[in-house]
């Protein structure tokens, strides 16, 4: 069950997958939707704007450490958490 700031990074996600109508999940692998690496600089961009945090990472970086939407979700979190 997700909490209330991945149900937010899911629907970021959800702008910029190509889904099928599947359901998202924290599980849920970033090429499995199609997301590549222009998509991916957009969903970081939008969670840096909405969270006020600086996700430092050339896009290489993004794709090596961000496999699924658990990992965008808790990378997110710990910065968050830094700033706090």
């Amino acid at each position: 069950m997700a909490d209330q700031l991945a149900t937010e990074i899911i629907d970021k996600i959800k702008a910029h997958a190509e889904t099928g109508g599947e359901e998202i999940t924290l599980d849920t692998e970033l090429t499995a939707l199609g997301i590549h690496s222009l998509e991916l600089t957009e969903i970081i961009f939008d969670l840096e704007e909405e969270y006020g945090i600086e996700i430092e990472m050339n896009t290489a970086d993004a794709w090596s450490s961000l496999k699924n939407v658990g990992d965008m979700v808790e990378a997110v979190r710990a910065l968050i958490a830094q700033k706090a």
